[in-house]
């Protein structure tokens, strides 16, 4: 490696610096790489030559004088993934059909889905549901307290060796809940999976045949099966709901299309306000279409001449 390498004093030559930061817009196969995966890489190698000004390596930090920036990621979400309350219904529906009845590769995961669009759930937090910190009523509605989530890395990237690591909640601090209202419908759902398929070992409300975690490629296999069933033609090939991570995009923007308080959205879905409003207030699906009714429909109220007041005419 020594032979193979630069010297490190060399990336105080400015045209070599911007040679090795326009290098991290590039994937392995000359590709262009995402924006935070640009953002990952140059924080890495920011950190990695402070590290080396620490240890003397460098007088210097040689990237301070260099004027290259990521470009900006895109924020909001995109409105064509947001599927308005009758398309999540009729997706949530065709779930249950993916898959053979025996094993019930799709049923299993109703519920799951369901977390998502009703609740506003992350993947990593739905997968993380356990019965004891529910609270499912026969009627009326429910309430869920998170307090750990389940991120899929990887098996060389967790401490245990297994694909999932147990985490906290997003940007909390270690230890911290959150307290997110059930529907009537959701808890409904819920209680007749405990009582189709019951816990895993831990408490878990969704799990495998075997009773392990739920892993991503899994779900995103049922999801794809799921949109050719429930979608017509012309929308399979649009990116509605074409992830699972879109049905919370749509839960939220159903919950601000409806009026609710943002400060109240924003706790339930464990976001700030400004990330909310910015990245989430997005129309639902055909919204525009209502919306340009009724401004068509007050319009056409003043195309006739407003009738005289008869008070006048007396005067």
């Amino acid at each position: 490696m020594a032979k193979a390498s630069r010297p490190l004093v060399d990336l105080h030559d400015p045209v070599l610096a911007r040679d090795v930061l326009q290098s991290l817009r590039r994937k392995l196969d000359g590709g262009e790489a995402a924006v935070e995966t640009m953002r990952r890489k140059r924080k890495v190698l920011v950190h990695a030559l402070h590290y080396a000004v620490e240890r003397g390596e460098l007088c210097s930090h040689p990237l301070e004088e260099i004027r290259w920036r990521v470009p900006k990621p895109a924020i909001a979400v995109d409105p064509r993934v947001v599927a308005n309350p009758h398309q999540a219904r009729e997706l949530l529906n065709a779930v249950s059909y993916v898959g053979g009845f025996r094993r019930a590769r799709g049923r299993r995961l109703v519920g799951f889905f369901a977390g998502m669009y009703y609740a506003g759930l992350r993947p990593e937090e739905a997968v993380a549901v356990a019965l004891p910190d529910c609270r499912l009523p026969r009627t009326g509605w429910g309430r869920l307290v998170l307090h750990r989530t389940l991120p899929q890395a990887g098996k060389r990237w967790t401490d245990t060796g297994r694909f999932h690591d147990e985490r906290g909640l997003k940007n909390r601090p270690p230890g911290e809940t959150r307290v997110v209202p059930l529907p009537p419908h959701l808890v409904t759902l819920w209680r007749d999976h405990v009582a189709t398929f019951g816990t895993a070992d831990d408490g878990r409300l969704f799990f495998t045949e075997q009773g392990r975690i739920i892993t991503y490629t899994t779900y995103h296999r049922v999801w794809h099966e799921t949109r050719d069933l429930a979608l017509p033609p012309a929308l399979t090939s649009t990116p509605l709901a074409k992830r699972p991570y879109d049905l919370r995009h749509s839960a939220l923007s159903t919950w601000l299309c409806a009026g609710a308080d943002p400060a109240e959205v924003a706790q339930r879905a464990g976001n700030s306000v400004e990330v909310l409003l910015s990245r989430y207030a997005k129309c639902l699906y055909d919204r525009q279409s209502i919306n340009n009714q009724r401004i068509e429909g007050l319009l056409s109220a003043y195309d006739r001449p407003p009738e005289p007041d008869r008070n006048e005419e007396e005067e």
